[in-house]
């Protein structure tokens, strides 16, 4: 590089060119992806080049560029994988063959055992299996309730469960 003037694009990119790829690189773990990536900061660099000003900030500018290359890929990979998780499941949910009416009936008489059997349970076991299991609160929404500490719902819901086996062995 000459002092005192501006250097090329070129001789910037062989002075910080490899520095960039390998954090890219280590980045993205993947190398092709990062040689993608790093095109496109090469790209955007070379467009934007003649607005840089200062020389010492060259390497900081292209290290800038290269995470928000990053950065733009990861959204939208995440955009991606959220229309797999959602689009993707909503439309095989809706193609789900309906139960079978005999499986209702067999579903609906052992979720009524189960209840039968849970309401056996003294209230201190009772209680906090009601409320995990059929109004779903998690175990620090049962302790803030019933006013206990966490280790005390925990031992509750370990005996209750302890006590509901051999009762649900029966129904399987």
């Amino acid at each position: 590089m000459q002092i005192g003037c501006a250097p090329s694009f070129e001789e910037v990119v062989i002075e910080h060119g490899r520095a960039i790829y390998k954090y890219i690189l280590s980045l993205v773990k993947h190398k092709e992806l990062a040689e993608d990536i790093y095109q496109e900061v090469l790209l955007s660099a070379y467009l934007a080049y003649p607005s840089i000003k200062e020389q010492s900030k060259y390497k900081s500018w292209l290290f800038k560029i290269a995470i928000n290359k990053c950065r733009d890929y990861w959204r939208k990979e995440n955009k991606s994988k959220q229309f797999w998780k959602e689009e993707v499941y909503s439309y095989s949910v809706s193609f789900e063959p309906s139960a079978i009416p005999e499986e209702e009936v067999l579903h609906k008489f052992s979720a009524e055992q189960m209840a039968e059997r849970v309401n056996l349970l003294p209230e201190i076991y009772r209680y906090p299996i009601y409320l995990y299991y059929y109004q779903d609160f998690s175990l620090i929404e049962i302790a803030k309730k019933s006013n206990l500490p966490m280790s005390t719902v925990k031992t509750r819901m370990k005996r209750a469960k302890e006590r509901l086996y051999p009762k649900m062995k029966s129904l399987a």
